[in-house]
């Protein structure tokens, strides 16, 4: 039975979710007839699909994109992975041949992988945004229609609602609903403050104290600290961005310009969206797509709270306040402009180091290569401009330009692009080898 939700995949396209490669690849992406071995002598009726992780994925998409529906204090990273935690344990419960993530459930064999999978995304979706209750079972019913009613399909929601509840459970007291004290900008040169011309509060001031999902703790890939402000390195990256990075640059290349606007979105939702294009590519079956996701998100929600701890830590001024106020800098080598805006009008509302775009790239690359290996060629549309693809030959060629953008943008310095990077790898690296490892027993005995 081919599994595949054209309302869903159409609203995948909406996002910008998928290029030509994913379209023609779903054309074939459909679970095997053939029976899948299990070490130790078991067998596998057939080889399920890895669609329901996809649309589920694209049912938070669109959740996060809905003006309103993402809770303003809550970073959309950590509901990412409490998503796909949830139906990778579902899955793994089954499957039986890697580490859970936190749930160590040992399901039956005969239980539905596919209905454990819906039944986790559905009723952890529901925890997450009860608004949005009355949607989310329409799209439950119609993914669970497509399991065939039986013993099966009953064992696999049960144990899908079981997980999703106690991941739920554990992540309530995370720290994520903490009020944030009022945020006090510095007066020293080099301190944030709000950013011109509309002065945001910032929002995630504590984000940095929430939680980790697999790291031991949120500054233990902390960055060194930025050069100093009368250091050649800081004047080099300053230079860089008024230069490139201004809305009126007369330097900056039409190309550069292009990917200044084009990757200015919520960078998670990208690497997200080539994910799935990439899965598909694969043909990638359930407990690998689970896997991959879980691992990804658990990547970009554990870099957020690492990247937010450094800035925080930090408080490095942004590029347009570096630049209005580089008479103060006590740099020989910056030069004041009063007023500089950057080429994205606004500034986003946090310090300046590290890069959140370098940091989710460099993590999102990292785990994509480890499941697939760096070289894939894949193309990534932007809803921040309609009609424009960009396509890479790698996934470490698609982190680089992202990152990249936000120097384009004048959203960031180098510096910041270089320690978004290392941080995103540490990350993503300490995830890859500390969870969801391959069982130490993979009989299922």
């Amino acid at each position: 039975m081919k599994r595949f939700s054209i309302r869903l995949f159409a609203l995948g396209l909406a996002l910008g979710a998928v290029g030509a490669a994913a379209v023609l690849a779903a054309s074939a992406y459909a679970r095997t007839s053939q029976a899948n071995p299990i070490p130790g002598g078991h067998a596998r009726v057939a080889q399920e699909s890895g669609q329901p992780v996809l649309d589920w994925n694209n049912v938070l998409l669109s959740i996060v994109n809905t003006p309103g529906a993402q809770p303003a204090n809550i970073q959309p990273t950590r509901n990412f992975a409490i998503l796909h935690t949830a139906i990778y344990d579902a899955v793994d419960a089954i499957d039986r041949t890697h580490e859970p993530y936190l749930i160590d459930v040992r399901a039956p064999r005969d239980a539905s992988e596919t209905a454990a999978a819906d039944a986790a995304a559905h009723a952890a979706l529901v925890g997450l945004y009860p608004a949005q209750q009355s949607t989310l079972d329409s799209d439950y019913a119609a993914e669970l229609s497509q399991v065939t009613a039986g013993p099966a399909k009953n064992k696999g929601v049960r144990l899908g609602e079981k997980i999703a509840s106690e991941l739920l459970a554990i992540r309530a007291n995370d720290g994520s609903n903490l009020p944030a004290p009022p945020f006090v900008p510095g007066t020293d040169p080099g301190d944030y403050r709000m950013t011109p011309p509309n002065f945001p509060t910032p929002v995630f001031t504590t984000w940095g104290q929430v939680t980790p999902f697999v790291l031991e703790r949120s500054d233990q890939f902390r960055p060194a600290p930025p050069p100093p402000l009368t250091s050649d390195a800081y004047a080099a990256a300053i230079n860089e961005v008024e230069n490139l990075g201004s809305v009126s640059s007369t330097t900056r290349t039409p190309v550069q310009t292009e990917i200044g606007k084009f990757w200015n979105p919520p960078i998670q939702n990208f690497w997200n969206q080539i994910a799935q294009t990439v899965a598909l590519a694969h043909q990638s079956d359930l407990p690998t797509t689970a896997r991959l996701f879980a691992a990804l998100n658990l990547s970009f929600a554990d870099s957020a709270i690492a990247f937010y701890d450094a800035k925080y830590s930090y408080r490095l001024w942004r590029p347009v306040t570096a630049i209005r106020l580089a008479d103060t800098d006590g740099n020989p080598n910056t030069i004041a402009d009063a007023n500089w805006l950057p080429l994205s009008g606004t500034t986003a509302a946090d310090p300046s180091y590290p890069g959140a775009h370098s940091t989710i790239s460099a993590a999102g690359a990292d785990v994509l290569g480890s499941f697939y290996g760096n070289d894939n060629s894949f193309s990534v549309t932007s809803p921040a401009l309609p009609g424009v693809t960009r396509s890479f030959t790698s996934f470490s060629a698609a982190a680089e330009e992202a990152g990249l953008s936000r120097i384009f943008s004048g959203q960031h310095t180098r510096l910041d692009h270089v320690a978004g990077l290392e941080l995103g790898q540490d990350v993503a690296g300490f995830v890859l080898h500390q969870a969801l490892l391959p069982a130490h027993d993979s009989s299922g005995k």
